[in-house]
């Protein structure tokens, strides 16, 4: 996959050797946004469990889109993920998704090329529906999932507290697959 101009991106599944980058990418938004509810920095020590949770296949996803220059690679651009919905076993047909791009990357197209891998990834999976949360507002992250087949179901207010403020998250959903005939 590429993007326009003399940069090409590599979507690719997470893998060890990207632990650090990804917990650098994704403290950015611990300090600086309300993007994620999390309030401390992680070490990438601390994040392992969180990479290895995200298999090379199956239904919980981790892919990242990496730079690629000149036949060298560059930094992560971003990466993408599906996760567990919720703990219990009829929610196993549900993932929770989530795209983050580097702050220099933004505005690239690299949330909707790590997407499309994404869905193309789960196609084969057994899952019936994509759930989003977005923190608000995030006028660029509701774009990107309405593109994507998103509609909004509902907004739960004031919901996470982060530097001193209440916070909404809107709720989007996707089907996946068609439910079986019963």
């Amino acid at each position: 996959m590429s993007l326009p101009g003399p940069t090409e991106v590599q979507v690719r599944p997470g893998v060890e050797g990207d632990l650090e980058a990804l917990t650098d990418l994704y403290n950015h938004y611990v300090r600086e946004t309300p993007i994620t509810f999390d309030t401390a920095v992680f070490t990438p020590e601390e994040r392992r469990p969180w990479l290895l949770s995200h298999p090379e296949d199956g239904p919980y996803r981790l892919l990242v889109a990496q730079e690629l220059r000149e036949g060298s690679f560059g930094p992560l651009l971003g990466y993408a993920t599906s996760s567990p919905f919720r703990a219990k076993a009829a929610y196993d047909t549900s993932v929770e998704v989530t795209v983050y791009c580097a702050p220099d990357a933004a505005g690239r197209g690299i949330g909707t090329l790590l997407y499309k891998a994404l869905f193309e990834a789960l196609a084969d999976e057994d899952l019936h529906r994509a759930y989003a949360g977005i923190s608000q507002p995030n006028e660029a992250s509701v774009r990107l999932h309405t593109r994507f087949g998103f509609t909004y179901v509902g907004t739960y207010r004031e919901v996470g507290r982060k530097f001193d403020q209440y916070w909404d998250v809107a709720w989007y959903e996707k089907p996946l697959r068609s439910a079986p005939a019963s």
